[in-house]
């Protein structure tokens, strides 16, 4: 059975992604590149070669899993391998802080979301009555329709994210603003299965740096980088003073 391959969280560019994917396969051949439906089974698949995942469930539903490491993204709001959520609105409300937002409705991505959802919590010091109401939209992209359709007041959005639409979406972020920034956390972890060997898992990280350092590729992406990295790094999402 092939080993599996997939970048499936800042997948805005497609064909920019492609070009990553492809410059691993290259030295991985006997992969396969894909674009999973379900990304929890594939997380968890013994046969995951490479993939990305977000901090919380990496954290608390992925325990067998390996990390690779980071990319270092070139958004505002990243600092090497870390990255922060932007707290975004519509326009009529820019100037305003976050303490203004009280009794509104938030919207967030997936409760296992660290930047749509721990991140604004965290802001709002685990505050559960701080906004009427929440809505689960499914996705970045659509809690920003949701806070352009007025459905939702205000969203956390990771820096990356917004970036990438910025870049290749803008119509995404029409009638928007960004009124402050959340703490800082450690990025999107790359991953491997568990079955992966010493070996391979030191080929990738090699492989994955020098893909980040290939401007034709990392650019379109703005991945400006990469640092290999442990679970270690990610233990602070689960204290208290990650949330502070």
């Amino acid at each position: 059975m092939a080993a599996k391959l997939a970048f499936p969280m800042y997948d805005v560019n497609p064909t920019a992604t492609d070009a990553l994917a492809a410059a691993v396969l290259r030295r991985f051949p006997e992969a396969q590149f894909l674009r999973p439906v379900e990304l929890l089974p594939h997380w968890r698949d013994d046969t995951l070669l490479l993939s990305q995942t977000c901090g919380y469930p990496l954290m608390t539903q992925l325990p067998e899993v390996q990390v690779v490491g980071q990319f270092h993204y070139l958004a505002s709001g990243c600092e090497r391998g870390n990255y922060r959520s932007k707290l975004v609105v519509r326009k009529v409300d820019e100037g305003k802080t976050l303490a203004a937002f009280r009794g509104r409705i938030a919207a967030s991505n997936s409760a296992d979301s660290q930047s749509g959802y721990h991140a604004l919590r965290n802001s709002v010091a685990h505050d559960d009555t701080f906004f009427s109401s929440l809505v689960w939209t499914g996705s970045h992209r659509q809690s920003l329709k949701a806070l352009q359709n007025g459905v939702a007041d205000i969203a956390a959005i990771d820096c990356v994210s917004l970036a990438l639409f910025a870049r290749y979406q803008p119509e995404a972020l029409a009638g928007l603003a960004t009124i402050g920034e959340t703490a800082l956390t450690p990025g999107l972890p790359l991953i491997t299965s568990s079955h992966t060997s010493e070996k391979t898992l030191a080929k990738l990280r090699d492989v994955l740096g020098e893909i980040a350092a290939e401007k034709e590729i990392a650019e379109p992406l703005l991945i400006g980088g990469f640092t290999a990295a442990s679970r270690r790094e990610y233990e602070v999402i689960l204290t208290a003073s990650s949330y502070a």
